[in-house]
């Protein structure tokens, strides 16, 4: 028996070890997600007091938080588009070309991923200033653009790489024109690869609050509400717009899982 139990744990301990790392992780998630159903004794308090469905019925109880929200959104929808397209077409111009410096363009697309945020949102200060810019919405949209664009590029061309360049030579055998080919055979298999760099780059303009504190101006957005409502009280709709915003993400990330086991099943 024991030699059996043994071989168990020897068969498992690697799965043990990754549950107990994944619960690490999640266990924030699973705390903003249980306050989201908390009527906090006090706008200091964070001790679990009471249950309530009130926070989930009224979502906008404090209408400053739901404007940063949907600037928040503007700012990331807007950066996740420029960002995604910009990236893709670089990708693709890194993993299917040959030119002069593209290695140290390549070198030069992980820079922005190194560099510090501090370092990255001051500079963008001084550049704005020194060109005359004016700070505000389209100021953050810039600079997200900037370092959301490095992780699109990375994350596409990782997909391109993993491509199998037979299919595209199967295609022009068939006489197919480069548009056809690239419309129904390339532009499907790298989709998944644009997807999630699109959700990647939304995700890291929604959750932006160094960069976009040294560029917002008076822009106000979800990360800068919440660490200035941390010197007052946080309310706990807050809790409410983060658990449905992991929510949201999960259910994404469910659903591309099962449109791409469907399409992998035989016919």
């Amino acid at each position: 028996m024991s030699a059996r139990i043994s071989r168990w744990l020897a068969d498992r301990w690697i799965m043990g070890v990754a549950l107990l790392v994944l619960g690490y992780l999640l266990l924030p998630i699973a705390v903003v997600a249980a306050l989201s159903f908390n009527r906090p004794s006090s706008r200091l308090s964070y001790d679990f007091n009471e249950f309530t469905l009130d926070n989930w019925r009224n979502p906008c109880a404090t209408s400053d938080m739901c404007h940063a929200v949907v600037r928040s959104v503007q700012i990331g929808f807007v950066a996740t588009v420029l960002a995604t397209v910009l990236g893709t077409l670089m990708a693709f111009a890194l993993a299917r070309h040959r030119f002069r410096g593209r290695a140290g363009i390549n070198v030069l697309i992980f820079l922005p991923m190194a560099t510090p945020e501090l370092v990255m949102g001051t500079s963008l200060l001084a550049l704005f200033v020194s060109a005359g810019a004016p700070q505000g919405f389209w100021a953050v949209v810039v600079a997200h653009v900037m370092f959301c664009l490095s992780f699109v590029v990375v994350t596409v061309k990782a997909r391109l790489a993993g491509m199998d360049s037979r299919l595209e030579e199967a295609a022009r055998d068939l006489y197919a024109s480069e548009w056809q080919t690239f419309r129904r055979i390339t532009l499907p298999l790298a989709l998944p690869g644009i997807m999630a760099a699109a959700l990647l780059a939304f995700s890291l303009s929604f959750d932006d609050f160094i960069v976009t504190n040294f560029n917002a101006g008076t822009t106000v957005t979800f990360p800068m509400y919440v660490w200035g409502a941390a010197q007052r009280g946080i309310p706990p709709q807050v809790n409410v717009i983060g658990t449905a915003m992991f929510a949201l993400a999960l259910l994404l990330v469910l659903a591309g899982t099962l449109s791409g086991r469907q399409t992998k099943k035989p016919p």
